[in-house]
């Protein structure tokens, strides 16, 4: 069932918005060559529990997952696409790595997620990031009353096939409220003019996954959570949650 929220609760979602920025950005400060993911995630927590907000991920167990998942950012490092599990591995000069989370805020969900890379960053990985990016910029321009899902998923797609990447399979953005999933799916790509109407008040979680290596296959890490790319090829993973309103979309999750 799909919820359409009013404007207090948009302005509710907004404040968890601002906790999940504020917490992507103090990640993305402390990340540095020799810093571990754990050490990330615990800076995470440290926002979150300063902003007296509570993390989605930590303790989420979806079916396909064999255990609950422990921490409260995905840390994805390299070929690792999403869902990966903060552990001691120290971040190394190069390394593309994408940051997820989630905050709950009075009873309000906000999800985000961002791509960098730590020191020297090589010129493929920069490009398949900012390309990710003009994913996400262009599902968020299709946000607007009178579209519908389809054209979101049309919007990314022809950024992402433009120059050739692949796509995670059977993956995509999810409606957003009170829980951090909801109706509907987001697709990263597919037919415009299709799918559920874009009505004042949904609200989305719109996140492209891109993967250098142009396939839209994965693997599964013995964890249960972690997704790889089949190739080694590295991937990309950018997230927003965008309000439709009648204005326009708003973003829900900028500092």
């Amino acid at each position: 069932m799909v919820e359409l929220k009013t404007d207090a609760g948009l302005a509710a979602m907004r404040e968890a918005g601002r906790v999940v920025a504020d917490a992507l950005a103090a990640v993305r400060e402390q990340a540095a060559v020799g810093v571990s993911l754990l050490e990330l995630d615990e800076v995470a927590r440290g926002v979150l529990k300063a902003a007296g907000a509570a993390s989605p991920f930590l303790g989420y167990r979806p079916s396909f997952a064999p255990v609950a998942f422990p921490a409260v950012i995905c840390a994805s490092v390299n070929d690792a696409v999403v869902h990966g599990i903060p552990d001691g591995y120290r971040l190394r000069d190069g390394d593309l790595v994408s940051i997820d989370c989630g905050a709950v805020l009075d009873g309000w969900a906000g999800d985000s997620a961002v791509s960098f890379t730590v020191g020297t960053a090589r010129p493929e990985d920069t490009a398949l990031i900012e390309t990710t990016r003009r994913a996400l910029e262009a599902g968020i321009a299709a946000a607007v009353v009178g579209n519908r899902i389809g054209d979101i998923a049309h919007a990314i797609g022809t950024v992402a096939r433009s120059d050739r990447y692949g796509m995670l399979d059977g993956f995509g953005g999810h409606g957003i409220g009170r829980r951090m999933h909801e109706d509907p799916h987001v697709p990263n790509e597919g037919r415009p003019g299709r799918g559920y109407p874009l009505r004042p008040g949904l609200v989305l979680a719109i996140e492209p996954m891109l993967l250098a290596g142009g396939r839209d296959d994965h693997r599964t890490d013995p964890d249960g959570w972690t997704l790889r790319t089949v190739d080694g090829s590295r991937a990309a993973h950018v997230e927003h949650t965008v309000a439709v309103t009648e204005d326009g979309p708003r973003i829900l999750t900028l500092p």
